[in-house]
């Protein structure tokens, strides 16, 4: 995805992964899952993946979320 796709995608229901998260902060995706990893990042865990609410990637970014969260994702949640 490219920048502007990037932003138009924050209000749908698409989640983003580590590339698409380093793309956004300008950051590596090594970056990206070392500060997910250690909880300072939100993410969503769905099974041994990671994923990214855009619109919470977007508010952390501006610093108006100060913790992160990692959720997991339950077996037969759609």
């Amino acid at each position: 995805m490219g920048p502007a796709e990037l932003e138009n995608s924050a209000g749908s229901d698409t989640l983003w992964d580590a590339n698409d998260v380093a793309s956004y902060l300008k950051a590596s995706r090594s970056w990206v899952y070392q500060r997910a990893e250690a909880g300072l990042l939100p993410c969503l865990r769905i099974g041994g993946l990671l994923r990214f609410d855009p619109a919470v990637v977007q508010a952390w970014a501006r610093g108006d979320i100060n913790g992160a969260t990692v959720l997991p994702m339950r077996k037969g949640t759609p």
